[in-house]
């Protein structure tokens, strides 16, 4: 059986390619196990820890694109999650941490209203 976090990230991702199949919207799967040689090679190509799990690639009139980080609703996030936080919303990126598929929706919903029409 698949985690929760999972198991959400995929309910929120199905929804939003159907609510706005526009939106460039993708996953970015740094997680996972993988074994020493796979590892060294994505680090070697660019991975990066703490990566948020979600890229909103569309600009509103305050931030150049939204990150999303899933968690469960007990997770928490790693150092390395805190400190993408903080650099990337110093680079004027949003950057939201969804518990749930409400959460998400929610956060997509009211970044999308500040877009410049």
């Amino acid at each position: 059986m698949q985690n929760l976090e999972s198991q959400i990230q995929q309910a929120c991702i199905r929804w939003v390619r159907l609510e706005y199949p526009r939106l460039v919207v993708y996953a970015i799967p740094n997680g996972g196990h993988r074994n020493a040689v796979t590892g060294a090679i994505l680090k070697a190509e660019g991975v990066l820890a703490g990566v948020a799990d979600i890229f909103v690639a569309k600009a509103n009139k305050y931030h150049h694109g939204l990150y999303i980080e899933m968690k469960a609703p007990k997770g928490r996030q790693a150092p390395s999650q805190r400190a993408f936080e903080r650099a990337v919303s110093l680079e004027g990126y949003q950057y939201s941490l969804c518990r749930s598929f409400d959460d998400f929706r929610g956060v997509i919903k009211t970044y999308l209203e500040d877009v410049e029409k």
